[in-house]
């Protein structure tokens, strides 16, 4: 969790400051949607991923590609979750 405290006055700088946490974690959603169709094609054209089943069967640079959106959902979802659970406080 984290804790966004923002001290101003001037109510257009604490919604500028949530509007573009905002608009930051709707990218992150259509990034990850994006990364999750790309995965699910994989998925649709060679099953579960399985190194030992792929081998010699797909392309390795098709497998390292697939491995590496895997890896890049799970980054965003992480940036996605740590900005969603931002808590504003304002002085």
């Amino acid at each position: 969790m984290t804790r966004l405290i923002i001290e101003t006055d001037d109510n257009w700088t604490k919604e500028k400051i949530k509007f573009v946490i905002n608009t930051e974690i709707l990218l992150l959603k259509k990034t990850a949607e994006k990364i999750r169709h790309k995965i699910e094609d994989f998925k649709n054209k060679y099953g579960k991923l399985d190194r030992e089943k792929l081998y010699g069967k797909v392309d390795d640079m098709e497998l390292m590609e697939w491995e590496g959106e895997i890896e890049s959902l799970k980054r965003v979802q992480n940036r996605l979750k740590s900005l969603e659970e931002i808590i504003f406080e304002y002085k």
